[in-house]
């Protein structure tokens, strides 16, 4: 079985190791649960696919040498979770699939992870353009989407001002896209440190034992607000986009799937 997921990510264009080990011996950040973990890491070579897979069956549903993505479904007696991995500009990645979506091929992967919102606007654009970095309807850069709206005004409150080089992040260790100028509103407070990467609400973060507080270095965040940026958004994995208009922000739906769910939206 090795041997047909080594050629299908070969053909991709990618390496891959695949190991079983114990969970207690898995290390850094990933993708998945108890029985299987992926991961994107690099060596002297550059980077390649980790599949630490215990007891789970895998399958390669649909590869696209092109495109260079694939979709992998793991099974484990009645559950079943995919994942869509690819090469997004620089790197390679690994984004899981919501167990909601009717997935078979890359295709479907490719939009399952967008947004209602993100599907609404792209209504009229060519299928061939969907998947491009910017269409007439948005702009995408990495699990982000922006879509313009022509009917928001930054409103012009000290109390709640627009933002200069703010951060967005999906939390997780994850490094943050940074935006030019950002606007938010609503969301909820929390409490982020290393360990609590999706953030404790006050209630969670006041029952902590004192020198669990003490010990960690706390950065108060807001948690799923509503965010429109206009200008410049960075980030070292991908080219920088500038947005003329301000536009309203949309996380890709990878949270939603049970490989990620404790991802959450922070700013």
């Amino acid at each position: 079985m090795n041997d047909v997921i080594e050629r299908a990510f070969h053909k991709m264009g990618a390496r891959v190791a695949i190991t079983s080990e114990p969970r207690r011996r898995w290390s850094g950040s990933s993708v998945g649960d108890e029985f299987l973990s992926l991961n994107v890491r690099r060596d002297s070579v550059g980077e390649f696919f980790t599949i630490n897979n215990v007891g789970t069956e895998l399958t390669v549903l649909d590869v696209q040498p092109k495109d260079r993505h694939l979709l992998l479904m793991s099974r484990e007696g009645k559950q079943k979770h995919k994942f869509l991995l690819g090469h997004d500009e620089r790197h390679w990645f690994v984004a899981g699939i919501p167990e909601s979506k009717p997935v078979s091929n890359v295709r479907d992967a490719k939009l399952a992870l967008k947004p209602d919102a993100v599907v609404q606007a792209e209504i009229g654009i060519k299928t061939s353009k969907r998947d491009l970095h910017r269409n007439k309807a948005r702009h995408r850069q990495g699990e982000w989407f922006f879509v313009p709206d022509r009917f928001f005004l930054a409103p012009k409150s000290w109390k709640n001002p627009v933002l200069k080089n703010e951060p967005i992040t999906r939390g997780r260790g994850s490094k943050p896209h940074i935006c030019e100028q950002l606007y938010r509103s609503g969301g909820e407070t929390v409490y982020v440190a290393r360990g609590y990467d999706s953030g404790l609400t006050q209630e969670q973060y006041d029952v902590l034992d004192k020198k669990e507080r003490e010990s960690r270095n706390w950065q108060v965040m807001k948690r799923d607000m509503d965010v429109w940026v206009k200008g410049t958004v960075r980030h070292p994995d991908h080219a920088t986009i500038i947005l003329n208009d301000w536009c309203r922000v949309y996380s890709n739906t990878e949270h939603l799937s049970y490989a990620m769910r404790n991802i959450r939206f922070l700013d």
